[in-house]
């Protein structure tokens, strides 16, 4: 049986006529920069993640990039993160001038290990920027209380992680900014790039919504150098209509993940690890092998869909060669990369879909 790793057209066949109306709405209004669309976002995603500021990007990118820029980070400053994540994370830190520093993860949670991260702490150092790796918040307490000492500020790449919970509050609810991605495969996923950013501080929202567009107010008077990372208003109308469904759609996929890992038990698969503090959203289903690469080639081969999230940490990339980093600096991560294996979560998988990957994953364990 063909399990695809992801079906969005099963989500949007549910939806497509509201999608349909909502953005037809945007284009009989030609207002397609900003208006009440991205106005209405803003509001509920902010109310969503627990904040009082919700500020509409054109990616999760743009986000990190833009949350960077409007702290002033920038050259000969450091910025201590996770190797083992996306490559915008660390990514957005060198765009703007500044040196990523790396910090090896918990290797239960994939997230980054705060027990590691006060001896990364240098004079030069002005942010924390954890990530809430597959839907699972950071132990966010142990790094605020980190970054209360040393005065930083601390930048939560939410980015997979919309609407999951650490000790009751939401990602993106307790570092000075939180970023969020809607890529379309995301839990809330636009119909191409979007991000948002959350905050709790009014100064900052007001900075970063200038620096969205290019540092000006009024039109033409600019009051430092912003960029274009402005949400588009058909982005946002269509996650409107998605917005709804968010909760049902990641418990659906807390439900999956629950069938997978009854069925794994006593197997010698690694299922996710979940910290009692946290309700994750599993944005993907990771699993670990010791024969990743083999179980993957055969699952492919059997038309399940899988992905390595993510192969090589960040540390070992070609593009960061100049941090001088070196293989077995960050061991647990580079143990990761090279055992986790994601499978199909979605909330339209159905159990004959679910026990054709099950079976699939077991045959490759003989």
């Amino acid at each position: 049986m063909q399990v695809p790793l992801l079906d969005l057209k099963a989500q949007y066949a549910k939806i497509k006529n509201d999608v349909l109306k909502a953005v037809s709405e945007v284009l009989d209004s030609q207002v397609c920069i900003g208006g009440p669309k991205v106005a209405e976002l803003e509001k509920q995603v902010a109310q969503l993640s627990g904040c009082k500021y919700g500020i509409g990007m054109s990616s999760g990118t743009d986000a990190l990039l833009a949350s960077l820029m409007t702290l002033g980070i920038g050259s000969g400053d450091e910025v201590i993160t996770t190797p083992f994540t996306f490559f915008a994370t660390a990514g957005s830190i060198a765009r703007v001038g500044a040196k990523p520093v790396f910090v090896d993860i918990d290797p239960k949670t994939y997230n980054i290990n705060p027990a590691l991260i006060e001896k990364a702490v240098t004079k030069k150092t002005k942010a924390i920027m954890p990530v809430h790796l597959y839907g699972q918040m950071a132990d966010m307490d142990a790094i605020m209380a980190i970054a209360n000492k040393h005065n930083l500020a601390v930048i939560e790449d939410a980015a997979q992680a919309i609407g999951s919970v650490y000790k009751g509050k939401r990602a993106g609810s307790i570092g000075t900014f939180g970023c969020f991605s809607f890529f379309p495969s995301k839990n809330l996923g636009g119909i191409g790039d979007g991000g948002m950013v959350v905050c709790n501080d009014e100064k900052l929202a007001a900075k970063i919504r200038l620096m969205r567009d290019h540092g000006q107010n009024p039109t033409y008077y600019y009051h430092f150098v912003g960029g274009n990372f402005r949400l588009d208003p058909i982005q946002a109308a269509a996650l409107l209509v998605k917005l709804p469904y968010l909760n049902e759609w990641s418990q659906a996929r807390r439900q999956n993940a629950e069938f997978y890992n009854a069925k794994f038990a006593g197997t010698l698969i690694k299922t996710p690890y979940v910290h009692s503090d946290c309700i994750t959203i599993y944005n993907q289903y990771v699993i670990r092998v010791s024969n990743r690469d083999e179980m993957a080639a055969n699952l492919r081969k059997n038309n399940i869909g899988c992905a390595i999230y993510y192969p090589v940490p960040l540390h070992l990339q070609e593009c960061f060669a100049y941090l001088g980093y070196k293989e077995g600096d960050m061991p647990e991560s580079e143990k990761a990369a090279k055992e986790v294996l994601a499978l199909p979560i979605y909330p339209e998988l159905t159990d004959e879909m679910k026990n054709s990957v099950v079976q699939a994953v077991i045959e490759n364990l003989k």
